[in-house]
């Protein structure tokens, strides 16, 4: 075996045996940091510095991309002005690998002066850190995966694995896509996790006609639109639907100054505008449907099309 290849698979499994050991070792305390961070009103402050620090501002991004708010905090810009940017409500959550980083002493005395809680993660549980943490997660010890077992590689692995695990635990709970969508709307996960409302064609986009139009009229609307299908409404409630498929099948059995009712499917299918893209297009796929009409309480407010849901890459 190439001997790159070699040293690549050691430091994978070690780091994954250490992440095995993290996980058995997690106890009340670790439910004790979950609860108080679901507990506080104000904000996640993460602090660290070095690797910590670098760790800590992922743990603060993935915090904040579930709906708790938090922000990283310089050690050395807090000791230089930045401490006022910490809230009596909110819970400081502190990284140190040894406990004993000096530069987290001016951020540790100010929580306790002003009685911010704080959550201490180190591999040190007899240390400063887990002297002023009001809840201290200790990571087991386990050598680092660097030949020399000093460039932290397994103790930052399992610090991030812990952050995640933290996020996840606090919004185990009355967490949904839409609700990560919120926070995510940029980029191709945000395209992703658009909803229905955000991409549907909408006002004289929507192919409507009522329910006393003749076929001609549906074939003029659809032409218009040119979404495939064309609602049909009684008294402002979506009642049928007609798609091209309709037209093609009865076009030579049905004259064309016909009602488009005796053409149209009763209670079509419809979606609403809450319905994230991804679920709206598997809907449509399932059903082998290209279009929805989108509803509320039975009142058309928009229509999308397998094409729009395809375009924003909801079927990646």
């Amino acid at each position: 075996m190439n001997e790159e290849i070699k040293i690549g698979k050691q430091v994978i499994e070690k780091e994954a045996n250490a992440l095995i050991h993290l996980s058995q070792s997690l106890g009340e305390d670790f439910k004790k940091a979950v609860d108080l961070i679901r507990e506080i009103s104000g904000k996640i402050v993460v602090t660290g510095i070095g690797k910590s620090g670098h760790i800590g501002r992922k743990i603060s991004a993935t915090l904040s991309s579930t709906g708790k708010a938090s922000y990283y905090l310089h050690p050395s810009e807090a000791a230089h002005g930045d401490l006022g940017t910490i809230g009596n409500t909110d819970c400081v959550l502190a990284i140190s690998n040894s406990g004993e980083t000096h530069e987290l002493i001016p951020v540790l005395d100010y929580c306790k002066r002003y009685g911010v809680q704080i959550i201490g993660i180190t591999g040190n549980k007899k240390s400063m850190l887990g002297e002023y943490a009001n809840v201290l997660l200790v990571l087991p010890k386990y050598e680092e995966a660097c030949p020399i077992g000093l460039v932290p590689t397994t103790s930052t692995t399992m610090c991030l694995a812990l952050g995640d695990a933290i996020a996840v635990a606090v919004y185990q709970e009355g967490f949904s896509k839409q609700i990560f969508a919120e926070f995510h709307p940029g980029g191709k996960l945000g395209y992703k996790l658009l909803k229905v409302a955000h991409i549907m064609h909408t006002d004289e986009e929507m192919p409507v006609i009522p329910i006393t139009a003749n076929i001609g009229d549906a074939i003029l609307e659809i032409t218009r639109k040119a979404l495939g299908c064309v609602g049909i409404i009684d008294q402002g409630v979506l009642v049928g639907i007609i798609t091209d498929g309709d037209l093609r099948r009865h076009i030579h059995q049905i004259p064309i100054k016909s009602s488009v009712a005796e053409i149209m499917t009763r209670r079509p299918k419809t979606t609403t505008p809450s319905t994230l893209a991804v679920e709206a297009l598997k809907y449509m796929t399932d059903t082998k449907i290209s279009s929805l009409f989108v509803v509320d309480e039975n009142v058309p407010i928009g229509v999308i099309h397998l094409h729009d849901c395809l375009r924003i890459g909801a079927d990646k």
